[in-house]
């Protein structure tokens, strides 16, 4: 197929091209892959500027999606890659092979540098995923700061750069710039940018510190937002409130209030605030794990709010992320009782048939949605029957319907427990991602801006 871009994908291809560090924040369906692989191309083939390089993916883009990418076009035939996957000794391999691009997963990093110590042979570095090196003391990301001085060529890819808030950013710059923008250490990041939040544990922005932030990095970020470049058909949300019956309210509030719950002689026991947390959000999808991991029942209501959803639908497909594992395995036995077609999603088969529209409800966790996954063709519903605190899955997930190629208005439904941690997770949600639109907006690639002074020059 013949490659012929877009003018955002050109104006991405050519910064990449002429810039040795580069974070590059698209939504999914922009075409990050095609733009990163062009432009490794013209680098190497062209203008030989680069000889190794290496991509850092999660374990199923990693698998996949970067040599799909590939073959897919044209102009990127002659590109060699190899997938530094499984065993040891396949891995050892594949490193062996000659090539121009080798794809790793993320996991095996620390591996990696191990491996080659001070004999770092990848001059190019592109991290597909750059939030997933968010947390400075995280071993993947302490490996890749021992070899950074060997890169001379830098790309971090990602649509969700602060989806826990600024306090994401300095391990995602500092492997760009080495700690050129936000400091070489997060302490004074954090003393410079935030104060304690009134836990005494979190982190807050000071005043003004957010443009301060913004202004440091723009030089070296391109951001774009796909509803500017595509014509996407409209995402709904919408929310779906459970009401929670009596013995189930009484049993979510002793819980809540004394952290200890006994349920037909089995035992809840929170322990923590944390683990509390955790267990009402496990409440209030109706079961919860007791000792030795035994699953108690609690409670069916929202089990029938989500079948009632399913029959409002009228068999149209749809997608239901899960949170638990016995979120899981209730949904199949109520759903087993139905004349649906119902299928976990556990590999490539399931997406296909999905895509086909062979499967009618298609069971999956938010964390095997995240990334690399094209569901746009098998439907346009979501029901997110347990929610997850990360914007990062979530937003993730429901761009598998939501992106390029969707014909149909999407619609993402939310039970949610009326007061209750459902609730506080859906405002959570809400309130990062207002945070993080502010900074991709603060980012966004300039690209008129660059365009006036290009034309004013050349006149």
């Amino acid at each position: 197929m013949k490659f012929v871009p877009h003018a955002y994908q050109k104006y991405c291809i050519n910064r990449m091209i002429n810039e040795n560090k580069l974070g590059l924040f698209l939504d999914m369906g922009l075409g990050k892959t095609v733009i990163t692989l062009t432009a490794v191309n013209d680098l190497k083939y062209n203008r030989f500027l680069i000889n190794k390089v290496l991509v850092i993916a999660p374990k199923k883009v990693a698998e996949a999606t970067w040599s799909k990418e590939a073959k897919k076009w044209d102009h990127l035939k002659l590109l060699r890659i190899n997938l530094v996957l499984g065993s040891r000794s396949k891995r050892i391999k594949a490193l062996s092979i000659p090539g121009d691009i080798w794809v790793i997963n993320r996991e095996n990093v620390q591996w990696l540098v191990g491996y080659y110590r001070n004999a770092w042979p990848f001059d190019m570095v592109v991290i597909d995923e750059l939030s997933s090196f968010k947390n400075h003391q995280a071993k993947r990301f302490k490996c890749l700061t021992w070899v950074r001085k060997y890169i001379s060529r830098i790309v971090g890819l990602t649509g969700t750069p602060a989806s826990n808030g600024y306090i994401d950013l300095w391990a995602e710059m500092y492997l760009l710039d080495e700690g050129q923008r936000l400091g070489k250490r997060i302490t004074h990041y954090r003393e410079r940018y935030f104060e304690r939040g009134y836990d005494g544990f979190s982190y807050e922005l000071k005043s003004g510190s957010e443009d301060s932030i913004q202004d440091k990095i723009k030089d070296i970020c391109v951001s774009m937002k796909s509803e500017d470049y595509l014509e996407l058909p409209d995402c709904v949300y919408n929310v779906v409130p459970v009401v929670l019956n009596t013995k189930a309210r009484q049993a979510y509030d002793k819980l809540e209030k004394e952290m200890f719950l006994e349920v037909d002689e089995s035992i809840v026991d929170a322990g923590s605030a944390a683990v509390l947390t955790n267990k009402l959000l496990q409440m209030c999808n109706g079961a919860v794990y007791g000792e030795d991991k035994k699953v108690i029942e609690v409670h069916d209501c929202k089990i029938e709010a989500f079948l009632e959803l399913i029959e409002a639908l009228h068999g149209q497909p749809v997608i239901v992320f899960y949170n638990f594992q016995h979120d899981l395995a209730r949904l199949k036995k109520v759903l087993s009782k139905s004349n649906l077609e119902v299928r976990e999603l556990k590999g490539p088969q399931d997406e296909a048939d999905w895509n086909n529209r062979k499967i009618d409800i298609l069971l999956a966790h938010p964390a095997s949605t995240a990334y690399g996954l094209n569901l746009q063709d098998g439907g346009n519903h979501a029901i997110w029957f347990g929610l997850t605190w990360s914007l990062e899955l979530y937003e993730q997930a429901n761009r598998r319907l939501h992106r390029q190629g969707q014909k149909q208005k999407v619609f993402i439904h939310h039970l949610v427990v009326e007061d209750s941690r459902d609730e506080d997770v859906m405002t959570a949600l809400e309130n990062k991602a207002d945070m993080q639109n502010a900074l991709l907006e603060s980012l966004k690639a300039r690209i008129d801006k660059v365009k006036r002074e290009n034309w004013r020059s050349a006149v």
